[in-house]
């Protein structure tokens, strides 16, 4: 029977009801449930019901209860073509509230449905339920969708993988199967008590206890062997990995022993393909490679690792997640060897560097060749004064630990802005458009330090007409430590027109960006000690959340706001707040 709504009903014409068949090339894992579509032309309406449920879940010989969708960890895929429309109804059964972010959807006049927290929704509200609904326009890939509610986004994620239209194929080799690998992280602890003391004492947060992919943590851990992901191929077929790196707070190096992987897209976006035997994935960062297998069967069986890349300063997860990758073999030999692939040290930043810089988009870029508008944002950390009468065990053991841009920690707002700014209340001292374009007080980002490390806080937002092209510019900073920072732009695909380490320098380095064929994203990594410069044109009305994909920087106020005013044309301008969008 046809799950309807009236967001739905009302934007659909003759509608046929069809099972839709969601995948051109078969999956090694099954539906996790039946999406039920009505047609409209080529396009489709796909229908997903979220039951957000506790449930049991043991990993490290240690049982606990973990915010789930419909039982599932890591949660269901939702896959679309591009053009579909996705409608998803979440309905909260536990006692957390909760929204649910369609991470690097570009949500072109369908703000509402983004998703940050008291950004373009309030959260939904215990035995309270929300309607997602969204169209895919211009994209196909490999996205995610997680919570953005705290830190439920530890247990609360899963693929959101965008087909191409129909008789539309891929621009690289037509895989033999496809196949979702989500990098995850797992707290034996509370992930919401973990970010709640840290808070409240000022530190950094307790690390977590294991990565996984997939939601298991693999054989390198304490009583994880038979908690493994294991890849089971055949000889001479190649393979497409949907790499999502589901992490909260650690960009990761991945490799599989042995084989060389070719990167044929990023964040949705085709990419001109590359081979490495290495990757690296930031938070936020997916990524579409292609696996080759051996000719014959080989006499081996292969690890798949993942550990962390850090720069920072502080204590952080040192381990290892690892997956195997094993070959069908009619006669499966006894006692053979598991191969190990070797990883880069933690803190190589050269080997970053030298991966990012293979990007190119496939096809000559729509970059921006002109600016409007040109911003510079220092990111990084900084401090807070301990409350008196408390006790911190923030830096000098006297202070908390913030992060800033433009050494403004962003403080949520108790109204959405969305609504605010829609309904015109921008005047009612919730928030203000005053964000500095400039850092108001310019220090050598990259040298010695200044000594005073106190962040501004408040709720600052930064207004551009409709249609403005933008230049960025994110300069890292070393108070407390130079750290590379994954900076995830809501509502927007951008391009990454340069990068650099030290300084940027607004006489030489511009004459060295890339304005040709600059890789498309929707999450950078501003390197350790560096800068990147992007460029995007403000082509969708709303407020569009951007911030570090760190969890522990975006808790401690790494992030602002966009404010994109609507154009003069009707379909330049955000319709209104659907009727069930969440009260605060």
């Amino acid at each position: 029977m046809l799950v309807q709504n009236k967001m739905t009903t009302t934007v659909l014409s003759s509608p046929v009801l069809s099972l839709v068949f969601l995948f051109a090339t078969s999956f090694l894992c099954s539906f996790s449930q039946l999406v039920i579509a009505t047609s409209t032309h080529e396009s489709v309406t796909r229908h997903y019901k979220f039951d957000i449920r506790l449930r049991n879940v043991t990993r490290l010989c240690h049982t606990k209860s973990i915010v789930t969708v419909n039982g599932k960890f890591p949660g269901p895929r939702v896959v679309a073509r591009e053009g579909d429309r996705i409608v998803v109804k979440v309905v909260n059964h536990v006692p957390n509230n909760v929204s649910i972010h369609w991470h690097g959807v570009r949500q072109l006049r369908s703000g509402w449905a983004d998703g940050p927290s008291y950004i373009t929704q309030c959260p939904i509200q215990t035995g309270q339920s929300y309607v997602y609904n969204f169209t895919v326009v211009g994209q196909r890939g490999t996205l995610f969708w997680h919570a953005h509610f705290s830190w439920l986004r530890a247990t609360l994620y899963g693929p959101l993988i965008l087909l191409p239209r129909r008789n539309e194929s891929y621009p690289f080799e037509k895989p033999y199967k496809e196949i979702p690998i989500l990098f995850g992280e797992w707290w034996n602890a509370d992930p919401e008590a973990v970010i709640a003391q840290a808070l409240q004492t000022g530190a950094g947060p307790n690390v977590s206890d294991a990565y996984t992919f997939n939601g298991l943590p693999g054989p390198l851990y304490n009583c994880s062997k038979n908690d493994t992901l294991r890849l089971r191929v055949k000889p001479g077929k190649t393979y497409l990995l949907r790499l999502i790196n589901a992490a909260l707070n650690d960009e990761l190096f991945f490799s599989i022993a042995n084989h060389t992987l070719v990167t044929v897209e990023a964040d949705a976006s085709y990419v001109k393909p590359f081979e490495s035997d290495i990757l690296v994935l930031g938070p936020g960062q997916t990524s579409n490679v292609l696996l080759k297998t051996k000719p014959e069967y080989p006499n081996a069986s292969f690890l798949m690792l993942a550990r962390p890349y850090f720069t920072g300063i502080g204590t952080f997860d040192n381990t290892t997640v690892a997956g195997i990758l094993e070959y069908k073999n009619p006669l499966p030999p006894q006692n053979i060897p598991t191969l190990k692939p070797s990883l880069p040290a933690i803190n190589d930043t050269s080997s970053v560097a030298n991966f990012t810089s293979k990007f190119r988009s496939l096809n000559t870029a729509k970059v921006p060749q002109t600016v409007d508008r040109r911003f510079f944002f220092t990111v990084g950390l900084g401090t807070n004064p301990c409350p008196e009468n408390q006790t911190c065990q923030g830096p000098n053991n006297s202070s908390k630990f913030a992060a800033s841009m433009n050494n403004l920690s962003f403080t949520l707002p108790s109204i959405a802005l969305l609504e605010q700014h829609f309904f015109g209340q921008a005047n009612n001292g919730i928030y203000t458009t005053d964000f500095p374009a400039m850092p108001l007080m310019p220090f050598n980002y990259t040298g010695t330090p200044p000594n005073n490390t106190r962040v501004s806080n408040g709720t600052k937002t930064v207004v551009v007409p409709f249609n403005t092209s933008v230049q960025l510019v994110l300069q890292d900073t070393n108070i407390l430590g130079a750290e590379s920072h994954p900076l995830h732009l809501h509502g927007y695909n951008f391009y990454v027109v340069g990068q650099g380490f030290g300084n940027f320098d607004p006489n030489t380095d511009p004459t060295k960006f890339n304005l040709i064929d600059p890789v498309e994203r929707n999450t950078v990594g501003v390197p350790s000690g560096g800068w990147v410069a992007i460029r995007f044109l403000a082509d969708n009305p709303g407020v569009w959340l951007m911030h570090c994909h760190f969890d522990v920087h975006l808790s401690w106020g790494l992030r602002m706001a966009w404010i994109v005013e609507d154009g003069k044309l009707p379909n330049q301008k955000l319709p209104p707040p659907p009727a069930d969008l969440p009260k605060c």
